[in-house]
Parts: C-alpha cells; structure tokens; sequence
C-alpha cells in the first residue's frame, strides 16, 4: 500500500504540473487567426548601443503600415482604460479596452447577444461581458440598454450594442467592457514617438515576415522623418527605432516584450520549466521507491518464485507476470492520484494564479499525456524487479540461501539521488523563506502603518483641502495628503545642458511628513512659500549623486520642453519607493498646481479604526459623490509586490515536503530489505552477547552515511542555485554555512527516524525464530 501511496503522490503531481504546462503554452490558441496575427513591437537603441523592447505603440503605425503593405489584410488597436460607471445612484469603476471598431474581424469573441456587424461603429456604442452584463442588468437582455460612462469631468450615455461570453481562462486578451477607439482623447494624435497602446496586425498567409519588416523600416523612417528629425533637435533624441513583429501565440510566454495596456496575464517560461524539472523529478524519486520497494516485497515471495521455477515456469512468464502486477499497481496509483488532484486543485490555483478546472483533465492532449505517464511509469516501476525477481536460483530460493543485493549498488546510489533533491530543497525553502523575511523586515525608509490608501485618480485639486478639513475633525486622523497616482517618468537638462532621467512624483506639502520621510538638506514644500508649485522641486539622495551635485540646494533642473526652470529647495532622504528588487533610483518631487491627484492618503491612529474608516469612506462620498470609493492599506500594498516571491515559497516548501515524504518511503523500503536480509546475521549477533542498541546502530549507519553523501552532494549544487536567484535581488541575504548544516541535520534526522523503525524492531526480535528458519 505505501508504494501505491508514494506513487499516487508524485502522479498528482505531474498532473497538476502538467496541466498548469498545457495552459501556459495554449493562450491564444483559440483565435481563428491565431497563425495570421502578430503584434508590433518596438526595438529602441540610444547612441550608446543599449537596446530596450517595448510592446507598445502609437496611433499612426496601424493605419500608416496597412495603407502602404499589402501583405498586411487589416489592424487593429486596443488600449487600456478604465471608466467611473453610473447605474442609477451607484457609481463604480470598471476596467476597459478602447479598440478599433473591427475587433472582432481580428479577434475570436463569442457573442451572447447582439451581432458583430456594427458592433463597435457608433461612437457611444458599448460591448460588455457577460459578467458585467449580469452586474448591471441581472438577466434581462443587455443590448439597447444605456450606462452612464464618465468621460473627462461629466457622465455620458453609451448604448450597450452586443455580450461576449465570458473570455477563456488562456487569453491575453479579457474582455470586460470595450468602448470603441474613436472614443478616446488619443485617437486624432499623429505622433510617432508615443508608445501607450497596442497594435496588432493579420498578415496575409505565407508572406515573408522579414520582408514585411524591412518594408515597415522604410515606411517608418519616411513617414516619420519630419517628426524625427524635431525630437532630434528639441529633445536630443538619437535613439534608433526598429518595428518588429511578434506572433500572438508568442506573447504570452515572451521575456522580451511586455504584455500590457490592455493585455493581461503575462508570463516566463521559466515557471514552466521549474514546475516539470520538479514534477519529473518527484515521480522519478517515487519509482525509484517502487523498485526498491518491490525488490524488498519480493523476499516474502522468494519461496514461491523458487516453486513456480521448479514446476515449470519459465522466465519470459515470470517477466510478465511482475510487469502485469506493476501495471496494476500503477493503474491503482493513477486513480487515486485522479482522486488527489480534484482534492487539491483549489489549492495549486491559488499558488499558481491559475482558474483550473478539473473538466481541463479530459483534454485529448492531456488524457494522451496522462496514458503516456502511466504506461512509462509502469514500465519503469515495474521492469527492473521483474529481471530481478524472475533471475532467482530456484534451489537458493528454496534454501533461503538466495542472495537478494549484493553489494546493491543501485539502490544505494536511487538513495543518494533521493535525498540529494531531498535536501536540495530543504536548502532552497530556508533560503527563499529567509530573503523574503528579510525583505518584509526591511526598512523602506518610510512608516506605511496605519496609512490607508484611496484609488481615486483625477481628483479636482480644489477638493481637496476641504477634503483635509474634514477628515482631521476627526481626532483619530492625523494627517492627510496626495500624489499623482502609478509610476512616472520623464527627462530633464541639468549641469547646463546634461540630459538625465528620472521618476518624478506630484505631491502635496504633507505627504513627506505623512510618510515621516525626512529631510537631509534643505527645506520641505510648505504653502507659505507660494512660488513653490511653479518655481521649486525637491529631489532625493539618488537624484543628487547621479547628478554630481555637492551642494543641491539652489541647483536648476530644465524642463526645456517644456520651455520650464525649477530650483531645487530640499533634498529628501533616500526611500524605497519600487519594490526591493530594484534599487533606490533617481527621483523628483513637485508641486504642480494643474496635476490632478491619483492616490489620496490618510494617516489614522491605532483606536476604533473601523469607525474611523466608515467616517472617511462618509466624507469621501458627500464630497466626491460620482468617484467610486476604493481603498487599501498601504502596507499590504507593499506586501502584494511580493506575491511572487511568497508563491514561490509556497511551491519550494510544498516540493520540499513531497520530496522528503516519498524519499522516506524508499528509505523505508530499503530498510525492509537490510533487515531481512540481515535477520539471522542479527541473531547471531544476539545470541553473542549484541545490545539492541549495538545492533540498531550497525544496521542504521550504511543509511546514514548515503544520507551524508547526498548532503555533501548538494550542498554546492543548492549554494550556486540560490546564489543565482538572490542576485536577482540587490537587497539579499548571505548565504551561510548554517544554512547548510541544518538542511543537513534534518535530512539526517528524518532519515534517522525511517530507518531505526525497522532497525529497532529487527534488533528486539526474538533470535531463535531467525536462526531456527533456517
């Protein structure tokens, strides 16, 4: 039964893993066009020969490429976006694409009401989801009816024109609401250097990619030459810009070319792979269980293998005999490991964000994967015993006289590998739960506690010191402030006519102290000093080195196209404000008055924080009565930056226990073996005066010295493992000896405890029924 177990296990897990795999590699795959679309992607190259890729695009390459290549059959673009909608005297917040009105001429969309045929032509017209559709109608039909959209700074009308089922769980494209293109501030814009939206093209069958692209280079570099040519001399931009195009079915798993604005789901191969190396490996340590386990079981059988030798039997039955027997026992395993994959799909969607289903099983390339997996692993299993097993002397068996191992080299050597991974993963557990303590303790150089943060992006300014007011009547708040909202960049002259890069932040004269960010130089934004939003700029320590400056303060930094000087007033100490796997980088802060907020930020005390928050969800309202109210705390936002890295413990800790679990049953199996094998040596040993605790550890230390040997086998191979993960890090722990040591120690324990069961109970056997066997 154990090896059925251990087997059991280790199958689930190739299914679970080989499901997440199948997954991975079938986005898009749906798409009637899935072999004709391909996406354009840019490579920049500046003068110093760095290239950066980017998946984004303008409004003009669309249009301008398929007006003048006739390979091309048609465009499309989408973009990202995201509406307050109102339904009555609810507001909510959606997100959305803006596409073109043929999208789904490109795109594969079933449709659950209306028609594709003009679907996307009005300029208030509107596609939902069924999700949505549902949300805001219940079960009355959708098409025809009316939600109010908020468009710049008043509500809208959009009719909805057609509902798309629900988009598979494997496309990078999820619809929820689209709002036709011409809808958007953006889609007059005929300027070639901006990147915000995706394009996607249909390429006629069997036409040469790479000639479409050196067509597409000629056309850019014609078209696009008046506005080079200004960015050159306005902005000193001399990057060089290739198109390229990706083909869809290449999107998803692609690490050079981020799926975003508009595309979700993005990922790295390399997940993949990690998951099968550790899935091949946890079924490899499972038969190598069920080898040694057999072999073990087998001695029971001795007898009647030396029998049925005698009376006729022939090899080749005996062969498939065993392998008949390691087929049933792997069927039986395969249906338990069925039965231990529904158990456990739940918990491997939340650790791989995925939305498995067990209905994916009966997929006809994965029941075909599955059959392969149990045929190759009865094989495996069940192939070596049965040459060994049918290779008994008859006369040696019936005189108990067979010699079962040998030297055994073989099932040693399964041992060694078994705790190698074993301790392999012990060691990569420690370490990935120990960076990513480190990186939950460390110190970002500013106090989130007890901040909550609202989502509320294009806040009128003017709002908000009324909003201030009346939040700190509340004696449980003791700060409140604003920024932009998401990440920005931007360049400026500094040093008479430097250009550098940076990340600029709008903020409020509270929000440093808010934050308790401190000054090392100079003064914070304060609103007595009204030039402050039009004249004066703070910049953090990082900011101040790049730029080679030993007195900031008073330093002029050039917005030049913007035809704008600041002076720098303070410099703020450095704070971590990416996540920890990026260094502190160059930033600026401003005041500028004509910038609408994106996050607003209140800082509460430590008492009735639930009334506290329903207080500030209750001014929120009154006084931004059309924005729907979204809020967090800013310490778990900080914390979700890290999901990745808390999966990915997740995952290790879950092989690592696997990995031990089944080793320890071939452990077991191995010290079923020694102990018969060695049952009158024991007795011997007793009858001559031995202790139970001689004989328990003359039969454990072979163990234990294969158990030493992995350690010492792994140990360099998890050393320069972890160290090429933590260099994706430049906030890292060390890596120390200790680390290694306990991962050892453990392993010797565990091992320890499997064997001193059989051992023990060997060693207290009454010596006169092992000797008189014989």
């Amino acid at each position: 039964m154990i090896n059925i177990v251990g087997l059991s296990v280790a199958l689930a897990c190739c299914m679970l893993i080989l499901l997440y795999t199948m997954d991975e590699v079938s986005y898009d795959r749906f798409n009637v066009n899935k072999d004709k679309i391909y996406r354009l992607v840019v490579n920049s190259t500046n003068p110093a020969g760095v290239t950066n890729k980017f998946g984004s695009t303008g409004m003009m390459p669309g249009p301008s490429f398929k007006r003048q290549i006739p390979e091309i059959e048609d465009f499309v673009r989408l973009q990202s976006a995201n509406f307050t909608v109102k339904r009555g005297n609810d507001v909510f917040n959606e997100d959305a694409l803006y596409v073109d009105s043929n999208f789904f001429s490109v795109f594969t969309a079933p449709l659950k009401a209306g028609v594709y045929k003009n679907a996307l032509d009005g300029d208030n017209s509107l596609v939902l989801s069924e999700d949505l559709a549902k949300k805001y109608f219940g079960n009355q039909n959708a098409v025809g009816k009316v939600l109010d959209l908020k468009v710049k700074d008043s509500f809208k009308p959009f009719m909805v024109s057609a509902v798309t089922k629900r988009s598979p769980q494997n496309s990078s494209v999820k619809i929820k609401m689209l709002v036709p293109l011409k809808a958007s501030d953006a889609y007059n814009e005929n300027q070639w250097m901006d990147f915000f939206l995706n394009t996607f093209f249909t390429i006629r069958p069997g036409a040469n990619i790479n000639a479409v692209e050196s067509k597409i280079k000629k056309i850019y570099l014609k078209d696009a030459a008046s506005q080079l040519k200004a960015a050159a001399e306005k902005y000193g931009f001399k990057d060089k810009m290739q198109f390229k195009l990706q083909p869809l079915l290449a999107m998803h798993l692609s690490t050079e070319y981020e799926a975003d604005n508009g595309l979700t789901d993005a990922s790295n191969p390399i997940y993949a792979y990690i998951l099968t190396g550790i899935a091949l490996f946890i079924l490899l340590i499972a038969c190598i269980n069920f080898v040694n386990l057999t072999v073990a079981r087998s001695l029971k059988r001795a007898k009647e293998i030396g029998i049925r030798k005698v009376v006729g039997g022939q090899r080749k039955q005996l062969v498939l005999q065993f392998l008949g027997e390691s087929y049933i026992l792997s069927f039986m395993a395969f249906v338990l490991a069925l039965v231990l994959v529904q158990l456990a799909l739940p918990v491997f969607n939340e650790l791989s964000n995925k939305a498995l289903s067990f209905s994916y099983l009966l997929n006809f390339k994965l029941v075909g994967g599955y059959i392969a997996i149990f045929l190759f692993t009865g094989m495996l299993a069940g192939f070596y015993p049965a040459l060994v097993l049918s290779g008994f002397n008859p006369v040696q068996t019936l005189y108990n006289r067979q010699q079962y191992t040998g030297k055994n080299y073989l099932s040693k050597g399964l041992v060694v590998l078994q705790f190698t991974l074993a301790t392999f993963f012990i060691i990569a557990t420690i370490t990935i739960y120990t960076q990513f303590d480190y990186l939950m303790r460390f110190d970002l150089g500013y106090n989130d506690k007890n901040v909550v943060s609202i989502t509320s992006f294009n806040t009128d300014k003017k709002i908000l010191p009324t909003f201030k007011t009346e939040l700190l009547k509340n004696p449980n708040i003791k700060s409140v402030s604003a920024d932009q909202g998401g990440r920005w960049g931007t360049i400026a002259k500094i040093n008479n006519g430097q250009q550098t890069g940076f990340d600029i932040k709008h903020i409020d004269e509270d929000y440093l102290p808010l934050f308790e960010i401190p000054m090392v130089k100079g003064r914070n934004f304060s609103k007595e000093m009204v030039t402050d939003s039009s004249n004066s700029v703070l910049v953090n320590e990082a900011f101040a080195k790049e730029a080679g400056w030993k007195t900031p303060i008073g330093q002029v930094v050039d917005f030049f196209y913007m035809h704008k000087k600041y002076t720098v007033v303070g410099v703020v100490k450095d704070y971590h404000f990416l996540d920890l796997t990026q260094k502190v980088s160059p930033e600026l802060f401003r005041m500028k008055p004509d910038d609408p907020w994106g996050n607003l930020f209140v800082k509460i005390g430590d008492q009735n924080k639930a009334a506290t928050l329903n207080y500030i969800e209750k001014t929120f309202k009154q006084l931004f009565p059309f924005k729907p109210y979204q809020y967090s705390f800013k310490d778990a936002q900080v914390a979700e930056q890290y999901d990745k890295e808390a999966k990915w413990k997740q995952i290790v800790t879950f092989s690592a226990i696997l990995t031990i679990f089944i080793s320890c049953i071939g452990l077991f199996g191995l010290a079923t073996l020694s102990a018969e094998k060695r049952k009158k040596e024991i007795g011997i040993r007793k009858v001559l005066g031995a202790s139970v605790e001689g004989i328990v550890r003359k039969l454990s230390a072979d163990f234990l010295k294969l158990v030493i040997i992995s350690a010492l086998v792994a140990s360099p191979i998890a050393w320069w493992a972890m160290y090429k993960w933590l260099e994706n890090y430049p906030y890292r722990i060390a890596i120390n000896a200790w680390l290694f040591l306990f991962a050892a120690m453990l392993v010797l324990l565990i091992a320890l405890l499997t064997v001193c069961f059989h051992a023990i109970k060997a060693a207290i056997a009454n010596p006169v029924n092992s000797l008189r066997s014989e």
